[in-house]
């Protein structure tokens, strides 16, 4: 396999017509010029270079591999300049996953501050409702996804920063027995017929464990994928549903949102992000932007 640090020398040597003036421009003595030539040329399997005079000039071989370094040349400089730009933030290509209600309130206006800061950088995109995002990141397809999970959750070559807590609230018909009450121990719903929510995964899970922990499971008696739709089951009185709160910007007009005690079902909101990937400008930027998104 040929030096790529050789051919270099090979241009340099071909450009400045001789191995004492290549030396000198390079820095090296002409018996260091001389041997990583006699190494190239053993590593062709032919001559490179001729003497001429006082000076040298290629061989066939030495002119076809003068042209290939001087392209490997610009080729290594674009490289150089490609790696600068990624180091400052300049450019570079962060892919994103993400599920529904993380996306509209944590990640939209993160995403909206990323592109102020670092506009060469390209976004990837893409939401992975039903699906746990967090094997994408751990296999390398993804830089950062928003994922649900306990706290204190590990996986390798995976850092899990936590966002925010976002809490179940109760949503009642109208007139129901417990609307008239401002807060609702998680009791008073074991006997309720219930409204899914959620589909089954981290989500749904953290209002399992809740019921579990008061003692009791729910009976579901309808199934629903999305909060505004399990909100219209409960406006016709099929039962009631947990939706996180930040799963009720938009509250339909025939139920009652009430806060739930003892336990308060909580589902911990992470940006789950590759361990290589940390350190880059523009991934550092949007786990600041998240946190501060986050905070609001």
């Amino acid at each position: 396999m040929l030096d790529v640090r050789r051919l270099q020398i090979l241009r340099a040597v071909v450009t400045s017509g001789s191995v004492t003036a290549a030396a000198t421009n390079l820095g090296y003595t002409p018996s260091a010029i001389s041997q990583q030539m006699a190494a190239l040329e053993k590593e062709a399997g032919m001559p490179l270079l001729e003497r001429v005079g006082r000076g040298v000039r290629p061989t066939a071989a030495g002119r076809l591999l003068t042209e290939h370094a001087a392209v490997i040349g610009r080729q290594l400089a674009e490289a150089e300049s490609a790696l600068a730009d990624l180091r400052a933030g300049h450019a570079g290509r962060l892919t994103i996953r993400y599920f529904a209600t993380a996306g509209a309130t944590l990640l939209a206006p993160a995403i909206t501050r990323l592109r102020s800061q670092h506009p060469g950088v390209r976004i990837d995109l893409k939401m992975t409702d039903p699906d746990d995002p967090l094997p994408e990141v751990a296999q390398g397809h993804a830089d950062l996804a928003i994922v649900v999970a306990p706290r204190g959750r590990r996986h390798d070559g995976v850092r899990l920063f936590h966002l925010l807590d976002d809490p179940y609230r109760v949503a009642l018909p109208k007139g129901h027995r417990l609307a008239a009450k401002r807060l609702i121990d998680l009791t008073d719903l074991a006997e309720e017929p219930w409204v899914r929510s959620e589909r089954p995964g981290p989500c749904l899970d953290a209002v399992l464990d809740s019921c579990a922990a008061a003692g009791f499971s729910p009976n579901f008696v309808v199934d629903s994928d999305d909060y505004p739709t399990a909100q219209g089951f409960v406006a016709a009185g099929l039962g009631l549903s947990l939706i996180p709160d930040i799963g009720l910007a938009n509250r339909h007009p025939a139920v009652v949102i009430r806060r739930v005690r003892n336990p308060e079902p909580v589902r911990a909101i992470h940006a789950a992000v590759r361990e290589a990937s940390l350190g880059q400008p523009a991934l550092d930027g949007l786990l600041t932007a998240l946190h501060d998104a986050a905070r609001q």
